[in-house]
């Protein structure tokens, strides 16, 4: 399989120089140049596989050129050793819990999944090599591509993030490492630290110093893993015996990695009626579906933090798989935005009425259900985190103190360890020279 840039000023490359390179030539992104579709038969059957047996039917169709069957099948098996439960809010209400890995964030599975994919590429380099992962986070994305890649041989890790924007244990989760992990404190915003990565990818110099790659949602082996609990959803839905021909799926979206995921996955034929892009105030997505004019803007600090950002990425995947085409991305396509008001109230009223606990990102995906679906149709939302990873903010709109995870508890105990950078590429381009 070949993968070509959205700005198609580039030649294909195969998916091994995609994963590593990250970004084509041209700093367009890498999109596979065919989306096959799983057979019927597949459907057929889909309510009585595993989440593994799935993802591994969905990923030997998309990577099974690549990569040998039976290391493919390890690399799925290792990513996916937990599980991703779907849970009955209210009628026809449902909330798919992504939170169930290591760092309890719905970015495990994509950053699980490229770690052992960059190592299966790196062990079959024909010589010794030093990959730099480089990752703005908003929140999640660090934390689980840190633990991803944790300890991984020949990968380096940098984290940069806005400092003060991150919850305490978000931050905890890629400042507290160590080893091959290191997390950069950027005096700025999300956008700022996005803005650090892709000019480190366009320097010359810093390129050929430095072998560097992003684990963020740019990066094919981070971002289509995601659609296999699209997949699973799907299966749930029909174990449940629910109907299967209205099927919505909600997604808090900030980067539009997860949504393009789940749009590839429709297009491989997953029979989703139509998808929702639940927007904070972050809202140029939003603003385009209205107008068709897609126009980036400063992104603005919410409680829904991991989705504050203003000029997402992956909305050119989303123009190009769509090709250019404004009225076929709004038939598959609704959008909704809120305000960290109306977030806290769906937040409280849920737990309250319902005695579901949602995160303030599973909030806006709940709330954009509850407004937009249908008397027929069956509604999905993605719960990407878990609610613990906010806590004084949930803490103070519900009036409880809501239990931290061990797992997460275990991140607060280490020392933090970060370094402070400016907003400036100059000067990190300075320091990564240092690391060369």
């Amino acid at each position: 399989m070949k993968y070509y840039s959205t700005n198609n000023n580039t030649p294909k490359v195969g998916l091994g120089e995609a994963v590593v390179k990250a970004l084509a030539a041209d700093r367009g992104l890498f999109m596979p140049e065919r989306i096959g579709k799983m057979p019927k038969a597949f459907f057929s059957n889909i309510g009585e596989m595993s989440l593994p047996e799935i993802s591994f039917a969905v990923a030997y169709m998309l990577f099974g050129e690549d990569v040998d069957s039976d290391a493919l099948k390890q690399i799925v098996t290792e990513t996916l050793s937990f599980d991703i439960p779907l849970v009955k809010v209210a009628e026809n209400r449902y909330s798919l819990e992504l939170f169930h890995g290591p760092t309890l964030a719905f970015k495990d599975v994509g950053a699980r999944f490229m770690a052992r994919l960059l190592g299966y590429f790196n062990a079959k380099a024909s010589e010794e090599r030093m990959v730099n992962v480089l990752v703005a986070t908003s929140g999640d994305t660090g934390g689980a591509v840190a633990n991803g890649f944790l300890g991984v041989h020949g990968v380096r890790v940098f984290v940069l993030y806005p400092s003060g924007k991150v919850s305490d244990i978000q931050e905890a989760q890629f400042t507290t490492l160590g080893n091959n992990i290191t997390a950069i404190e950027v005096d700025g915003t999300f956008d700022d630290c996005q803005a650090l990565v892709k000019k480190a990818f366009a320097d010359a110099e810093l390129n050929k110093r430095m072998m560097l790659t992003s684990a963020n949602s740019i990066n094919v082996a981070r971002f289509l893993p995601q659609m296999y609990y699209y997949f699973y959803a799907y299966a749930q839905l029909a174990r449940m015996g629910e109907n299967l021909d209205d099927v919505v799926v909600s997604v808090p979206s900030g980067n539009f990695g997860n949504l393009t995921a789940g749009l590839i996955a429709k297009a491989m034929g997953l029979p989703i009626k139509r998808f929702i892009a639940a927007n904070n105030r972050n809202d140029v997505v939003y603003k385009y579906l209205q107008t068709g004019k897609f126009e980036p803007k400063p992104s603005v600090a919410t409680i829904a933090n991991a989705m504050d950002v203003g000029n997402p990425s992956n909305f050119a995947r989303i123009l190009d798989l769509y090709h250019n085409d404004w009225e076929a991305i709004k038939a598959d396509i609704t959008g909704y935005t809120y305000t960290d008001e109306q977030i806290a109230a769906t937040l409280a009223e849920v737990y309250r009425e319902e005695g579901y606990l949602l995160d303030p990102h599973g909030a806006v995906a709940y709330r954009s259900l509850v407004e937009g679906l249908q008397p027929d149709e069956v509604g999905v939302m993605l719960e990407t985190a878990h609610p613990a990873k906010f806590k004084s903010v949930v803490d103070e709109i519900i009036g409880d103190d809501i239990v931290i995870p061990d797992r997460l508890l275990d991140f607060m105990h280490n020392a933090k360890r970060s370094v402070k950078m400016s907003p400036a590429f100059g000067a990190f381009k300075k320091y990564l020279l240092t690391q060369a």
